[in-house]
């Protein structure tokens, strides 16, 4: 059974859109470490539409000289939940469909691995609230964009807990969570 892994890069006010914020500040190797051993034990990515069509175009022809992260990125299976991509030219890449939780613990149940997640706001919105999210790894930057897309959506309650944390000397933060114990 797999485990969904999810990164992502937001701003202390919960901003990941767009984040070519993040090139101010200095690439720290151990945060490059951390990322390394997120993706590790990852056997697919899962992304929505929106961060395939980014992805895509920004990933598909780099190479491992271009970016230690290539061959991840293009040689892994991809998995994209969308309810109107019609093909995926990317190699590797199947359409999931529309998300449906049910489809989405099929595919995790499939998978021998972590499933990795990275940007796909939307598409991680709905797995926190369908507790399908093992965990979270934020790299919170020390800066309030005051506007953007905002990981976490007014008016819904996700209750996590914390797993592991480090800080950069670039002020980053790497917060890891995993789902909070039930109660009861």
């Amino acid at each position: 059974m797999g485990r969904i892994a999810v990164h992502e890069f937001i701003s202390l006010d919960g901003v990941i859109e767009d984040p070519r914020w993040t090139a101010a500040y200095p690439f720290d190797p151990k945060m490059g470490a951390a990322i390394g051993a997120i993706v590790r034990d990852a056997a697919g990515i899962l992304l929505g539409r929106r961060t395939y069509e980014m992805f895509y175009p920004a990933w598909s022809t780099r190479t491992v000289e271009d970016d230690p992260g290539a061959p991840f990125f293009n040689e892994s299976p991809k998995y994209v939940v969308s309810g109107t991509l019609q093909s995926a030219e990317w190699h590797n890449t199947t359409i999931v469909g529309r998300y449906d939780p049910a489809a989405i613990r099929t595919l995790k149940d499939g998978v021998d691995g972590d499933l990795y997640v990275s940007g796909s706001a939307r598409l991680v919105r709905a797995l926190l609230a369908d507790g399908l999210v093992d965990a979270l790894h934020l790299f919170v930057f020390p800066l309030a964009l005051g506007e953007g897309e905002r990981l976490f959506a007014e008016g819904n309650e996700v209750r996590l807990a914390l797993q592991h944390d480090e800080a950069y000397d670039s002020g980053v933060v790497h917060l890891a969570y995993g789902p909070a114990a039930q109660e009861g």
